[in-house]
C-alpha cells in the first residue's frame, strides 16, 4: 500500500540536497470572532485604527464585521509564522475597547440573525461585491453558520524541489503542469487521510444551545447551556457546520481529478442556476441579496477541507488564475482554533501538517472514485462526531479499519517522512511533533476535545464558561506582551496605508455595480 511512498523516499534521502526543503512557504489565516464582556457577539464595527478590511494584507474580516481574520505572509520558517500571528494579534488588543477575541472556533451567546452584521467594505465596487457575496451565504445557509471560525494552513514546496523531484519522478510534463498535477495529488489523498485532522487537533466537542437555537438536533445535553456529543473531535466539521447542500441535489461535486477538472467543475456549479436560490431572488427592491442564484456565487462558496491555490492579478477569478498559471500552493481548512493556545496554533502543530503534506505528496494517489467519495465524506462525519470513541470503524476501500489502527498505520509510515525533514534543520522538531501525536492516537484524552470536555467536567462549566474563560486568559497573554515601537509602527503605517488605498480604489470606480459583475463574471 505505500511501496510509492517508500520509493520516493528512497530516492530523496539518496540526493547530497541535504537542505532541498528548507525554503517550504509557510502561512497561516486565523479568524477570530470579536466578543463583548459577556461573551455575545461585538455589535461595534471593525476598529478604523486596524485599517481598512478591504485592503489591509494582514487585519481584515471574514463574514461579520465581528470576525476579525488574521493573515500572515508566507515564511520559510514556522516561528517567523507564529512571531507575525502573535505580534497582529497584540496590535489588534491595542484598538479593542471593552472587548477580547474569543477562543474557540464555536462561538457563544449567539443571539439569532439579527446579532450578525455582514462585513462592510466600504461603495467601491470591489467592496460591494464581498459585501453582497456575503449576504448571499446568510440567506442561502443562515448567518449564524457563518461565524465559525478556523485555522488555514497555507503551504507551498521549494521551487528549487520541483526540477529535482520532477526528474526522480521521470515526469516528461511541463513543470508547472506537473507541479499542479502533484498538488492535486496531495488534496486527493489529504482528503483520503483528512479526517485525521479532526482526531489529532479538533477543539470543538461542544457548543452553546443559543448556537442552534430551535432547531432540531441529536446532540446530546451537556448541561443547561451546552450540547455535545461524548466522543465527538470537531463538531465544526460535522454536521452542524456550514456545508454545500445543493451539491448532492444538483450533481455539482468538486472533481480533484485533474486541475482542468476541478476548474471545469467549480465554472458548473458558479453557472448552473438553482431553483431554491432563484426563489430569494437576486435583486429585490432595489437592493442586492446575493450575485446571483446558481449553485455557487463564486469558488470560494464552495466547501472543502483543502483547496489547490494561486495568487491573484487583481480583480481576477479564482478559478481563471488556476487556469493561466497552475497551483502555487494548497490551503489545508480543516483546523479547529487550539482553545490551548493563545495564538490559536502552535509549533508542533504546524512542524506535523508540513509533515502531513510532504507525506500526501509522495504517496500514491489515484483518483477518486464514486463509492471513495462517499466513504471520504462519512469517515470525515464519523471523526468529527465520534473520534475518539474506541469502537469508531472507518471505511477503506471494501473494508472497515477502526479509526485508531488506521491512525497508528499513517503515523509510522510518516517517520520516514518527518527524519527526511529533519535533515533540512536544527534538532528534530518534525519527529518530536510526530512523537506528540502518535501519544494522542495511543491516549485519546490526550486529544484537545478530551481535554475540553475533562476541563469543563471538572470545573462544573459549560462551553459558554469554559470558552470565556481560556479567552480572558489569553486576553490576558495579548495585553501583558510588549510590543516593540518598531513593529507597532510597523502595524499603524500599514493601516494607514490600507485607508489610502480603499478611497483610490473607490475613487477609480467608473462603471456601475451591475456592469462591475457582468465584466468580473465574463473574464475567459
Amino acid at each position: 500500500m505505500y511501496a510509492g511512498l517508500h520509493q520516493r523516499l528512497q530516492r530523496l534521502n539518496a540526493l547530497k540536497h541535504s537542505h532541498l526543503l528548507r525554503n517550504s512557504a509557510i502561512g497561516v489565516e486565523k479568524e477570530s470572532l470579536r466578543v463583548n464582556r459577556e461573551g455575545g457577539i461585538a455589535q461595534t464595527p471593525h476598529p478604523l485604527a486596524l485599517g481598512s478590511a478591504l485592503t489591509h494584507p494582514y487585519i481584515t474580516t471574514d463574514y461579520s464585521e465581528a470576525l476579525t481574520e488574521f493573515i500572515t505572509p508566507p515564511f520559510h520558517h514556522i516561528r517567523q509564522v507564529l512571531d507575525f500571528l502573535r505580534d497582529t494579534q497584540q496590535f489588534v488588543y491595542q484598538h479593542l475597547d471593552n472587548e477580547y477575541l474569543w477562543s474557540t472556533s464555536m462561538p457563544c451567546v449567539v443571539s439569532g440573525e439579527t446579532s450578525i452584521k455582514i462585513a462592510d467594505y466600504g461603495h467601491s465596487n470591489q467592496g460591494k461585491m464581498k459585501h453582497v457575496y456575503r449576504a448571499g451565504l446568510g440567506y442561502r445557509y443562515g448567518k449564524v453558520m457563518q461565524v465559525i471560525a478556523g485555522v488555514h494552513f497555507n503551504y507551498s514546496f521549494p521551487p528549487e524541489f520541483w526540477p529535482i523531484y520532477s526528474e526522480l519522478e521521470g515526469n516528461r510534463l511541463p513543470l508547472q503542469d506537473y507541479i499542479s498535477e502533484s498538488y492535486m495529488g496531495l488534496i486527493r489523498n489529504l482528503q483520503r487521510f483528512g479526517w485525521l485532522i479532526p482526531y489529532l487537533f479538533g477543539s470543538s466537542p461542544a457548543v452553546c444551545k443559543s448556537f442552534l437555537g430551535d432547531a432540531p438536533t441529536n446532540l446530546q445535553s451537556f448541561n443547561e447551556n451546552t450540547y455535545y456529543d461524548p466522543y465527538a473531535t470537531s463538531l465544526r466539521m460535522g454536521d452542524i457546520g456550514y456545508q454545500n447542500n445543493k451539491e448532492n441535489e444538483y450533481g455539482i461535486k468538486a472533481n480533484y481529478d485533474s486541475l482542468d477538472d476541478y476548474i471545469a467543475s467549480l465554472a458548473r456549479a458558479i453557472e448552473t442556476p438553482c431553483e431554491e436560490y432563484e426563489k430569494i431572488g437576486v435583486v429585490v427592491d432595489g437592493e442586492y441579496r446575493q450575485l446571483n442564484a446558481n449553485i455557487l456565487q463564486i469558488e470560494n462558496e464552495y466547501y472543502s477541507t483543502i483547496r489547490p491555490k494561486q495568487i491573484l492579478n487583481g480583480n481576477e477569478k479564482p478559478t481563471l488564475a488556476l487556469k493561466r498559471r497552475g497551483v502555487a500552493y494548497v490551503e489545508l481548512r480543516s483546523l479547529d482554533i487550539n482553545a490551548f493556545d493563545p495564538l490559536g496554533i502552535n509549533e508542533s502543530q504546524l512542524h506535523f501538517l508540513e509533515c502531513f503534506l510532504l507525506f500526501c505528496l509522495l504517496q500514491d494517489s489515484p483518483v477518486i472514485d464514486s463509492v471513495e467519495r462517499l466513504a471520504i465524506d462519512e469517515n470525515e462525519l464519523r471523526a468529527a462526531h465520534r473520534g475518539r470513541d474506541p469502537e469508531l470503524t472507518l471505511l477503506r476501500g471494501k473494508d472497515t479499519l477502526s479509526l485508531r489502527d488506521w491512525a497508528h498505520e499513517l503515523l509510522e509510515e510518516m517517520q520516514a517522512v518527518c527524519e527526511l525533514l529533519d535533515r533540512s534543520t536544527e534538532g528534530s522538531p518534525y519527529c518530536s511533533a510526530l512523537d506528540a501525536q502518535l501519544a494522542k492516537v495511543k491516549d485519546p484524552e490526550l486529544t484537545p476535545s478530551a481535554r475540553m470536555l475533562n476541563e469543563m467536567r471538572d470545573r462544573g462549566e459549560g462551553f459558554y464558561h469554559f470558552a470565556k474563560r481560556k479567552s480572558e486568559i489569553h486576553q490576558h497573554f495579548f495585553t501583558n506582551l510588549p510590543l516593540s515601537d518598531e513593529r507597532t509602527k510597523y502595524f499603524r503605517e500599514i493601516a494607514a496605508k490600507s485607508l489610502e488605498d480603499q478611497q483610490a480604489i473607490e475613487a477609480a470606480d467608473e462603471i456601475s455595480f451591475p456592469e462591475y459583475l457582468q465584466r468580473y463574471f465574463s473574464q475567459s
